[in-house]
């Protein structure tokens, strides 16, 4: 049987809000990093977008789990089964054979030892041969097309939905980093408090996130930028009546102000840490955005002045990392990967 069997490559950016699969050089999976388990079997029900369209809709015999939090696996076993189910959403060729698995999977700067094993283990259970990992924002420095192995200082900063990831790179390696456990959920987050605090109605995580997509922002005056009041529908805290709320853009940025407070503070300790010819070259180069966070309107305008330091949101800054985990599997021998 050994003359039927083959190797297939895949590069994961497994997010806490998106999962992202490259395969050929192609983004082959984008979909909502959610599972749904029968709760008395554990079975996979269902996964990604169908997943998410139960989130917070299920009745008590069906449970919506998001496995990953702050950047991290939070459940081995949902995780597990959500990457095998994503993984066969992957055009595989001939299903009559499984193939082995190569995976390149972008993990957050920060993480400790066992919370790397665990991605590795998900991965080889998921059907991973050969598993390389790559620190996230060495992969989104890859992915905007940054040439990461000359000597350089190039600073990224990549604001997820579980963590922000904050790294200067030179040579093909960081050489400054922050990992922040603050990002979009905490953004979304903010805006369920602020709600429920200063309107009175409640608002689920979802309609948190649309909130956020709608009017989110990072300063009080986007002037011609500026989008339109959204409105927001939802039972009142205390009479359980329904309610219509329309929220503008300036209050929003008053509610995540205390988050995106936290992610400057971030970015000047990593510049802090950075040698002066690094320094030199990031003044010149600027600092580039990327993750779902850079899409906050205002966000680099805030941060360029805050700093001094030009800020570049990247193209496509949802998929940087993805398509540098992309790159790094074409490339397998030219980067350094976690052992």
């Amino acid at each position: 049987m050994g003359f039927f069997s083959f190797t297939k490559e895949i590069a994961m950016d497994l997010g806490t809000a998106n999962t992202i699969i490259m395969a050929d050089g192609k983004i082959a999976v984008d979909e909502p990093s959610v599972v749904a388990l029968d709760r008395h079997s554990e079975k996979m029900i269902a996964v990604g977008e169908k997943a998410k369209q139960m989130y917070e809709k299920t009745h008590p015999d069906i449970r919506t789990i998001r496995p990953l939090r702050d950047g991290v696996i939070a459940d081995f076993n949902a995780c597990e089964q959500m990457m095998r189910g994503l993984i066969k959403m992957v055009h595989m060729g001939n299903r009559l054979f499984t193939p082995s698995l190569r995976m390149v999977i972008g993990v957050p700067s920060g993480s400790t030892e066992v919370e790397l094993r665990a991605v590795r283990d998900s991965a080889e259970h998921a059907g991973g041969r050969e598993v390389y990992l790559i620190y996230e924002p060495m992969a989104a420095a890859i992915g905007i097309g940054l040439d990461v192995v000359a000597p350089q200082g190039n600073m990224i900063v990549d604001i997820g939905g579980g963590s922000t990831e904050i790294a200067v790179i030179s040579l093909g390696g960081i050489v400054a980093d922050k990992s922040l456990r603050i990002a979009g959920d905490d953004l979304t987050a903010d805006i369920q408090e602020y709600m429920s605090r200063q309107h009175n109605v409640k608002v689920s995580e979802r309609m948190a996130e649309r909130i956020k997509i709608n009017v989110g922002a990072a300063l009080t005056d986007l002037g011609e930028s500026a989008p339109e009041d959204y409105v927001v529908h939802g039972p009142n805290r205390i009479t359980a009546l329904p309610m219509a709320v329309s929220v503008c853009y300036q209050e929003i940025a008053h509610c995540l102000e205390k988050t995106i407070s936290k992610i400057e503070t971030a970015v000047l300790s990593a510049l802090e840490e950075t040698p002066p010819e690094l320094y030199a070259d990031i003044v010149h180069n600027g600092i580039y955005l990327t993750g779902g966070g850079a899409l906050l309107r205002g966000l680099d305008k805030r941060l360029t002045d805050k700093i001094n330091i030009p800020f570049h949101v990247a193209e496509d800054p949802l998929r940087s990392v993805a398509r540098g985990t992309g790159v790094a599997l074409k490339n397998i021998h030219n980067f350094s990967f976690l052992m």
